[in-house]
């Protein structure tokens, strides 16, 4: 069983390599499609068709989501990179899962057996500038007996961001913030500009819809910030003064399979 781990970290590594020359190239090249379908093989024969590995690389479509004919090149471009990113990132997360088992046999306890490696009762919360939407997100999660994984809350033990974020990505669920720090604009637009998320906050989003599924991230919005128009089928709940917000993500994460007990929002 170690060699037949050794060999799939051997594949992984060789699909994870090529992606800083995939950068340089376009999305339907020869290139591109070779590396798309050794990936696609190289996954399946080390976690399964139906793994949840292989359905968070088939999510990822290297283009928009929505295309129109007014779709830009450039939003292409962005999308075929920001989706490789991705790809890497899970590949990546995909490869430590494969070590912690070489040096750890026993299962972890996790949600789902699915999710053993990938989940406990953790959840990830991605956030901008707004620190009291985050502290209401994380105090939410510590009442229903969860563990909100804030990342500069992390220990960055000598790694840079991306490798940071990448090691502590190894979640249940995450939960997306959303909030009106930054502002932008579409340039054919006359110059009108609205509020929207930090483009890291965007990339994370993402990101986590490649690994975790739609099913597994939920976005809160606050205030009226632009809402991704690539990221259909995800649940965006608004932040409301009324805190209505915190039973309809119970119910989200209930539907995810996390075992909640409601009444402890009110004890």
């Amino acid at each position: 069983m170690a060699k037949d781990k050794t060999k799939a970290l051997e594949r992984l590594r060789r699909v994870l390599d090529e992606i800083p020359e995939l950068k340089l190239a376009k999305q339907g090249s020869a290139q591109f499609q070779t590396w798309w379908r050794n990936t696609k093989r190289v996954i399946t024969l080390t976690f399964g068709e139906t793994s949840p590995h292989a359905k968070s690389l088939a999510d990822l479509i290297y283009q928009p989501w929505i295309v129109s004919l007014d779709t830009s090149e450039h939003e292409y471009r962005q999308a075929y990179e920001r989706d490789l990113e991705i790809a890497q990132g899970l590949i990546k997360s995909m490869i430590v899962e494969i070590e912690e088992d070489l040096t750890d046999p026993e299962p972890a306890l996790g949600i789902t057996a699915d999710f053993t490696r990938i989940g406990g009762r953790k959840v990830f919360i991605v956030h901008g500038r707004d620190q009291n939407a985050r502290d209401a997100m994380a105090r939410f999660a510590e009442r229903v007996d969860l563990e909100p994984v804030i990342l500069l809350e992390q220990a960055s033990q000598g790694n840079t961001i991306i490798e940071k974020f990448e090691v502590n990505s190894n979640v249940g669920y995450a939960v997306v913030l959303l909030t009106g720090d930054d502002i932008g604009g579409n340039q054919d637009e006359d110059g009108r500009m609205q509020p929207r998320a930090r483009q890291n906050v965007i990339f994370e989003l993402g990101f986590f819809i490649g690994k975790l599924g739609r099913e597994r991230v939920c976005a809160l919005t606050k205030g009226n910030p632009e809402i991704p128009s690539d990221y259909s089928g995800v649940v965006y709940i608004p932040m409301d003064e009324g805190d209505a917000w915190q039973g309809k993500l119970v119910k989200e994460l209930k539907a995810a399979g996390f075992d909640i007990d409601a009444n402890k929002l009110y004890d």
